[in-house]
């Protein structure tokens, strides 16, 4: 059977749902599809029967912040941080805060950048 996503394992039992960060190879770094795993299982989260949600890494980090091998660097300029924030960061951090119920961090090992 094919996992539900690539990038992140969500479980939901007792009330309690679970996201792990499941890229322990990059030390959980974000990565464009894993925001979108997550902005799904944050939804199914809010939706379903969840009264609390558990998020952790898998493997020895929590999350090493943005996989900057997805970023393209040009010697002449600098790369749009302002546009990956909005795009990527703020959804994120405010479909959290929308949850209304809460949210645990077991942040085991490495927690940087923007995984901080």
């Amino acid at each position: 059977m094919k996992p539900e996503y690539e990038n992140i394992r969500y479980a939901l039992a007792g009330g309690i749902a679970r996201i792990t960060l499941d890229r322990p190879e990059k030390r959980n770094a974000l990565s464009v599809p894993m925001h979108r795993e997550l902005r799904d299982a944050l939804e199914r989260s809010r939706a379903g029967p969840t009264r609390v949600l558990l998020l952790e890494g898998a493997g020895g980090a929590f999350c090493s912040g943005q996989d900057l091998d997805e970023r393209v660097f040009d010697g002449d300029r600098a790369p749009d941080l302002g546009a990956s924030i909005e795009t990527w960061y703020k959804p994120l951090i405010l479909a959290l805060r929308a949850l209304e119920m809460p949210v645990v961090c077991a942040v085991g090992g490495v927690a940087a950048g923007a995984g901080a």
